[in-house]
């Protein structure tokens, strides 16, 4: 294994070990999150809801994504690309099992999925939206620089790092992305709320999701 490769490699394990770290602590004392919200499965509640920095996202329209935007809904976040080989995939086609759980409820109040490529040397925000679109049209997705991307990632303690592949030095496209694999919960106000551990169980994220929106003060 050359320098370069050992040096990556440490990279990637110190990420993980960050983000394992990270989710401990803020997993920590209680798994039982805010008073106000019901019991769930899948949904681990925060003790308590965490404010977030402000964030700017480029959506696939063109527009802005902040937080504005997801004030009044339950929202799921998950990053990935849209060249990620296995876990992006098989989580957006869980993640759109779970959606149509909740299918039903109003648009004003409806739990959102919002995908966020931490890929933005390929993936542009138009690739972007039509590749999350594919598992399901309600999905938000979104990208932005990589310096803005590392902010809104370190705030929901979650990481990634760019693996350069065996023939990036002749090709700069021959890489990978290596991510966290959990799912962030922002509750109504925009807040870190909660995470979602793999592996997932769609049929439990749907009823958590839906548990949750009924819950919100009317």
């Amino acid at each position: 294994m050359g320098k370069r490769s050992f040096g990556v490699l440490i990279l990637i394990v110190a990420a993980g070990i960050l983000g394992v770290l990270a989710a401990n602590k803020l997993l920590a004392p209680s798994k039982d999150g805010d008073a106000r919200w019901p019991a769930t499965q899948a949904v681990t509640l925060l003790p308590r809801p965490r404010v977030l920095p402000e964030f700017s996202l480029r959506q696939a329209d063109g527009t802005q994504l902040t937080q504005g935007e997801l004030r009044g809904h339950w929202t799921l976040v998950f990053l990935g690309f849209t060249f990620c080989p296995d876990v992006c995939p098989t989580t957006l086609a869980q993640l759109a099992q779970a959606q149509k759980q909740w299918a039903a409820l109003p648009d004003s109040i409806r739990p959102r999925l919002l995908f966020v490529s931490i890929d933005p040397e390929r993936d542009t925000p138009t690739k972007v939206g039509e590749y999350a679109h594919a598992f399901h049209p309600d999905t938000l997705a979104a990208t932005a620089d990589v310096p803005a991307l590392e902010a809104f990632a370190k705030s929901l303690s979650l990481v990634f790092v760019k693996v350069p592949g065996e023939h990036f030095k002749q090709n700069p496209q021959d890489y990978s992305m290596d991510h966290s694999a959990q799912i962030v919960v922002l509750d109504p106000q925009g807040r870190m709320a909660g995470l979602i551990q793999p592996p997932f169980d769609p049929a439990a994220i749907g009823a958590d999701m839906l548990k949750l929106t009924e819950a919100m003060p009317k």
